[in-house]
């Protein structure tokens, strides 16, 4: 089958049923650059409400530059990767400055904005506008190993290359969006990670992963290193309704608001310590729960303790919260457990904090 003859076959796929989703629903370049980015690591179902709630509150380039960057980070909380969401307003801003608040309709230019790869540049360039750009993600690049049986490692520059290359000759120049869009169709319902639908694929007669039986097998990356364990004791800090926050200093979830924590530490007096470090006398309460998070190459196993504070002492980086604060401000999915935990123990604060500011006094 010649690259004409399979690009056909897979939009003959695509046009006779696909999963509806509102992204594909329009040409305008500003929700398209949103949905991928959303899309980057996470299943188009989750993404579609984030979607919607997201244009709803930014509908335009302009909404968005404008917009207070911890309510960009808010209306993303939950799909996590929050650096996407800063980058993504940052290269608003970009466009506003740059180009009159309008995505330039040229592949090199998308790739030079923040946050922008030479995925997301072909997929805005080719849905968005109509340019014959290839768009090489991660569904993409599987039905490419497969189809031509490339069984070189992927992720180094090299094979990244290739397949890119054998992509881009296959983009029909009269339907490069629908294209792009059949072929992340294709990895995403068809040629799955696992137990791919070969019998009902429609390029599997030609497909040299299938007919070598090696088709599940591909692509085959580098060995991932194991996730290092970081055990954290949360600390949920308390002075009367307030609860107090920090804003996490440090790459991972810089920016986002957490709860004060400690690395390798529960033993309660030496966590009061550590408070004390900060300017904040506390008396131990209880402990809350166990929650674990896991990051990409990380996993964070938090014990979350109460702690009730003689003051609201003025804390770097910090800020007291109410129940109301806390829920509308940015937090991470890593702290949700321990979030939760807080609002629930907020709800009855006022009489719960008579009783135990007392003991300050005795």
């Amino acid at each position: 089958m010649n690259d004409q003859i399979f690009t056909q076959a897979v939009l003959a796929w695509y046009d006779a049923g696909h999963r509806d989703l509102p992204w594909r629903h329009t040409k305008d370049a500003y929700r398209i650059w949103v949905s991928e980015i959303m899309l980057q690591q996470t299943r188009a179902e989750t993404v579609v409400s984030y979607y919607e709630r997201f244009l709803e509150r930014y509908p335009t380039v302009q909404a968005l530059a404008q917009a207070p960057e911890e309510d960009v980070l808010k209306s993303r909380e939950g799909l996590g990767y929050y650096s996407r969401a800063r980058s993504l307003q940052k290269a608003a801003r970009n466009i506003v400055r740059d180009y009159g608040g309008a995505l330039p309709a040229d592949v090199h230019a998308l790739r030079s904005l923040p946050g922008i790869g030479d995925y997301t540049a072909g997929a805005v360039a080719s849905i968005a506008f109509g340019i014959p750009a290839a768009a090489v993600d991660g569904n993409v690049e599987r039905v490419i190993c497969r189809y031509f049986a490339i069984g070189d490692t992927v992720g180094t520059p090299a094979v990244r290359r290739m397949i890119t290359e054998r992509t881009q000759a296959l983009v029909p120049h009269d339907r490069p969006g629908a294209f792009a869009n059949a072929m992340m169709e294709m990895g995403a319902t068809m040629c799955t990670p696992k137990n791919p639908k070969c019998l009902l694929c429609p390029v599997r007669e030609s497909c040299a992963g299938f007919m070598q039986g090696v088709a599940p097998e591909l692509p085959r990356k580098a060995k991932k290193k194991a996730q290092r364990v970081e055990n954290r004791a949360v600390l949920l800090v308390f002075y009367k309704d307030r609860v107090l926050i920090t804003k996490r200093q440090e790459k991972l979830l810089g920016g986002l608001f957490v709860f004060p924590d400690v690395l390798e530490e529960h033993d309660p007096a030496k966590l009061c310590a550590s408070l004390e470090a900060l300017g904040i006398r506390t008396a131990y309460d209880e402990y809350a729960g166990h929650a674990r998070h896991i990051f990409t190459h990380l996993i964070w196993e938090m014990d979350v303790h109460v702690l009730i504070a003689d003051e609201m002492a003025e804390v770097k980086n910090g800020q007291w919260v109410t129940r109301d604060e806390l829920e509308s401000l940015p937090l991470p999915t890593a702290v949700k457990a321990a979030r939760q935990w807080a609002m629930e123990r907020l709800k009855n604060m006022k009489n719960e904090g008579i009783e135990h500011h007392a003991a300050f006094a005795e």
